[in-house]
């Protein structure tokens, strides 16, 4: 049996304008947004809001419509799908989306990257 070694074809990068680490780890110091609603555990993980428009296929949403929840909450979500979780967390889309635009707007950042954003397109 022939075994192929050739380095596997990578897909192509997040476009820039998806791609901001630097908030995700930003949003990793912040508390989880469903702290109260059952209990919080493990390390704290960006929730992409794949509702949030501009998903592709095998794509994640845009950085910056992500919020800091729970290992816990993060995998509850994944288990149950958005409509089943939001229900259960007793919020709606438009609350994670506002949630998700008041961290983008708070976040130290933000202006440097957007700037960066516009000078190269």
């Amino acid at each position: 049996m022939r075994v192929n070694v050739k380095p596997r074809k990578r897909n192509a990068p997040r476009p820039a304008e998806k791609s901001a680490p630097a908030f995700l780890q930003w949003l990793r110091g912040r508390e989880c947004v469903w702290h109260g609603m059952g209990e919080c555990g493990g390390k704290m993980e960006p929730q992409h809001l794949d509702f949030a428009g501009g998903k592709g296929t095998s794509t994640k949403v845009a950085d910056r419509h992500c919020l800091p929840s729970c290992s816990v909450h993060h995998a509850w979500q994944h288990l149950w799908g958005w409509n089943t979780f939001l229900n259960r967390m007793e919020a709606t889309q438009s609350m994670a989306l506002q949630a998700a635009e008041r961290l983008w707007s708070k976040w130290p950042a933000r202006i440097a990257w957007e700037r960066k954003q516009e000078a190269n397109q």
